[in-house]
Parts: C-alpha cells; sequence; structure tokens
C-alpha cells in the first residue's frame, strides 16, 4: 500500500509567531484536505542556529537537516517567505541553497508571500518563481499573497485572502494529481487528460 501523500511547508519568516507561517499552515491543510494528505511545516526561524554550523550540509545541526529531508521527500512543498528588501529572507535563501540541486525536480511547490501592502505582491513571480525554476519545480500557476490586513493575531481572517487561496488550491490539484499519479504516489486512478492540464495551467 502507498504511504500517504506528504505536504511539507516551509516559512522563511524569522519570527514566531508568524503571518507568513500562518498563509503556509492555512495553504498545506488546504491542499490536505483534498488530497488526503500529511502535513509538517518548517519555520526557519525555528532552526536558524542550526543552519548556521558549517559551510556544508553534513556540518549542519540535526534540525536543519533533517527539515532539509523532509522537503527532498515531500510529495507537495508549500514554500512562503515575508517581502524583506524586495525580497525573500536571506535564510529561506539560505535553506534552499543546501536543498539538493536535483531534489526537488518536477517536485509541485505552491509559492506564498506576504507583506506589508499589496506593493510586495510581485515578489511571488520576480524572486520566488525563478528559484524553484532553477531546481526544475513543478511551480503552481497561482502564488498566493496576503497583506497585514489579511491577519489578525497571526491568523488568516480576510475572506479575499481565503478565497485567494482556494481558487489556486483549486488551480494547482489538476496538476498536483497528474504528477502524483505519473510518478505512481496515487496509483489506481487514470491521470487525467494532459489537455486539462495545460487548460489549468494557461488561465
Amino acid at each position: 500500500m502507498t504511504d500517504r501523500i506528504r505536504i511539507v511547508g516551509v516559512s522563511g519568516s524569522l519570527t514566531r509567531p508568524s503571518r507568513t507561517t500562518a498563509l503556509v499552515v492555512a495553504v498545506a491543510d488546504a491542499l490536505a484536505k483534498d488530497l488526503g494528505a500529511d502535513t509538517e511545516v518548517i519555520e526557519l526561524a525555528g532552526i536558524v542556529p542550526d543552519l548556521a554550523t558549517g559551510t556544508s550540509r553534513s556540518e549542519l545541526g540535526e534540525p536543519a537537516r533533517r527539515a532539509l529531508d523532509a522537503v527532498e521527500r515531500a510529495d507537495v512543498v508549500v514554500a512562503g517567505s515575508p517581502a524583506y528588501r524586495a525580497a525573500y529572507t536571506g535564510i529561506f535563501k539560505h535553506f534552499f541553497d543546501y536543498v539538493g540541486q536535483y531534489s526537488l525536480v518536477d517536485k509541485p511547490v505552491v509559492l506564498t508571500a506576504t507583506g506589508g501592502s499589496d506593493r510586495h505582491a510581485l515578489l511571488v513571480e520576480h524572486q520566488m518563481r525563478p528559484l524553484f525554476g532553477f531546481f526544475q519545480a513543478l511551480t503552481l500557476p497561482l502564488g498566493i499573497f496576503g497583506n497585514e490586513n489579511d491577519f489578525t493575531d497571526y491568523r488568516v481572517t480576510s475572506s479575499e485572502l481565503d478565497e485567494r487561496i482556494q481558487l489556486s488550491v483549486s488551480r494547482a490539484l489538476p496538476l498536483i494529481t497528474y504528477q502524483l499519479r505519473s510518478s505512481g504516489r496515487l496509483p489506481g486512478a487514470p491521470a487525467p487528460d494532459p489537455s486539462v492540464i495545460d487548460a489549468v495551467s494557461l488561465r
């Protein structure tokens, strides 16, 4: 029997609690509900010391190595960072610098970001998508951005943001399902017609 689908979220925030973490959790939970998946969310704020103990992966602290392993073994990744100096945080980039170059090939990745205002929304397209393009990951069509007004007490409370999450998930699911079935992670059911994938990705 195939083990359960694994969704791993990565929050590049340096603070706890964090709006970015709240968004990553909300997206991961929405995906898990439809896929019947297990979720794990890695808060990089909690492993900063372990990411700074050496210059090679083997020299990192055990929590950092476990986090990297979890991302590489994931079936789906939800990546999130707050906007900082018009880009993702340094710790977010530092973490993914240690991910194996070919460990994310064709892996579905949902891109998320947060910022003080909607002026930072292009972080998803101009910074995050090229990063995961380097890994040859399957970055899903609609990234999700939330500003400060979308959260209350570090929880997603905006109906508009919730609608964006649901829309992104609904557009992503055909692609994720196709990829998981193609890789044998969802055996038994026929893969959808590739034209469905093309139609979704072009919307």
